[in-house]
């Protein structure tokens, strides 16, 4: 027991940077056996997260919602919290052309060194009517159960939501929460009833959570035993565009508005970063939204009620960087390799297609490609050129993903910021731990509230 006490002891981040280091020296060392070895770790670690993940989003946005005491609050935070999805998203196109533009990942590159993934096949790109029907579930269950693992190109099993599985579970958990408000007492002991199992998924996720390291080295090793450099070495470039531009997005955006709205960026990126480091290992935003809920409410301070809207969405469709910064990156990289110009025009047209792209794709499982269909696609662009890039997309993937989930808690933190449902004393205290023992505070503002 001491050492499990001991190992609990430590910081969250640094027991996943352990699994993270440790994960990349067994994959270098054994090579593509790695995946046969620790590949199971992290296929474990994965079917974990899909188990709690939507459970974690049904009965928290059921009790958020059915503790409400009237609809105009939660539609006020739905329209701050929209409003600051699409401004980040504006500001990480023009962060990904502006470094496309001056580190010119494209230029020079040899197309016959270029490796086409031989698994890609052209996406449908769904109509933004198909996207929205598709949010009402015809069946409510099948929604509830509909959860698989994915497969990306070298084989890396990544969670996806089928057919916009988050946001269905989210609009029928809000009807029963919006019904348990009309009924007021008569539904007392349900709306209890949902708050009771609110907190026993949040104490599952906690348990859940104490596997995040060694599910970190098995993801990290099979990836890094699968991955050879000679992979990377042809699109060497682009690879180091869309890390610098992410980093840029990250550390410069993002803290620019914290500290527009007041608020320490250091002390955010502290808790923040147990999500990012699952979002960057697992490639996967769905896989870091039990994380990224419970740091921005554990250590964030952001009310409960609404972090349990507002994150399940923004984990459906605030996708900065695989929606925003790679798509716009994607298509200057093409247009300078392929020699094409790209006219004022034509970036205006990356930068809209990119920002409503986003919110048209939503739910869409593989939406990085899905988006740069989209935005080539609207850009006049070839096509074609996607498979090489798709070749080396789980590297690219996880650097757009800890964007992604980043963005997903900066969203909220900012929100609660203005609407007064942010604990100024939790976020100042800077917490990065999520371990099993329960800390909670006692919360200073409610939805109902504003």
């Amino acid at each position: 027991m001491r050492v499990v006490s001991a190992w609990l002891g430590i910081p969250f981040w640094q027991r996943v940077l352990a699994g993270f280091v440790l994960g990349a020296l067994a994959g270098w060392a054994m090579g593509p056996s790695a995946a046969t070895w620790f590949g199971p770790l992290g296929d474990v670690y994965v079917n974990l997260i899909k188990m709690i993940a939507i459970p974690l989003v049904f009965f928290a946005v059921i009790h958020a919602v059915g503790s409400l005491h009237g609809q105009k609050s939660i539609a006020a935070l739905g329209g701050r919290t929209f409003l600051w999805f699409a401004i980040t998203a504006v500001l990480a196109v023009c962060v990904g052309l502006v470094v496309g533009l001056v580190v010119k990942p494209g230029a020079g590159v040899n197309i016959s060194t270029l490796t086409v993934a031989s698994d890609y096949t052209p996406k449908d790109v769904p109509g933004p009517l198909d996207v929205l029907f598709n949010i009402v579930p015809q069946n409510p269950f099948r929604a509830l159960a509909a959860m698989g693992a994915g497969k990306t190109a070298d084989g890396q099993n990544v969670i996806v939501p089928s057919n916009g599985t988050v946001l269905q579970v989210i609009f029928f958990a809000g009807l029963i929460g919006f019904a348990f408000v009309k009924l007021g007492e008569r539904t007392a002991n349900l709306r209890r009833l949902a708050g009771e199992a609110s907190e026993t998924m949040i104490q599952v996720t906690r348990f859940v959570l104490e596997f995040t390291p060694l599910g970190t080295f098995g993801l990290i090793a099979s990836l890094v035993g699968a991955y050879g450099f000679e992979k990377l070495l042809p699109l060497g470039n682009f690879v180091i565009a869309l890390y610098v531009a992410c980093a840029l997005h990250i550390v410069v955006v993002y803290s620019g508005l914290l500290l527009a709205h007041g608020l320490n960026p250091m002390k955010f990126f502290r808790g923040a970063a147990p999500a990012m480091q699952v979002g960057f290992v697992a490639s996967s935003s769905f896989a870091a939204m039990p994380v990224a809920l419970r740091s921005v409410t554990h250590n964030h301070g952001v009310d409960r009620d609404y972090a349990a809207f507002a994150v399940p969405l923004a984990s459906s469709i605030k996708m900065d960087g695989c929606g925003a910064i790679y798509p716009a990156l994607a298509a200057v990289f093409i247009a300078q390799y392929t020699g094409i110009e790209l006219s004022l025009s034509q970036y205006l047209i990356i930068m809209l297609a990119s920002v409503l792209g986003s919110f048209g794709t939503a739910g869409v499982p593989g939406t990085a490609v899905i988006m740069a269909t989209v935005v080539l696609s609207a850009a006049g662009l070839p096509l074609e050129a996607i498979a090489y890039l798709y070749a080396i997309d789980r590297v690219l993937d996880m650097m757009r993903t800890m964007t992604n989930v980043t963005g997903q808690m900066l969203v909220p933190v900012l929100v609660a910021k203005e609407t007064g449902l942010l604990d100024r004393e939790v976020y100042d205290a800077a917490s990065s731990n999520l371990g099993i023992a329960e800390g909670e505070r006692a919360e200073v503002g409610t939805v109902k509230d504003i």
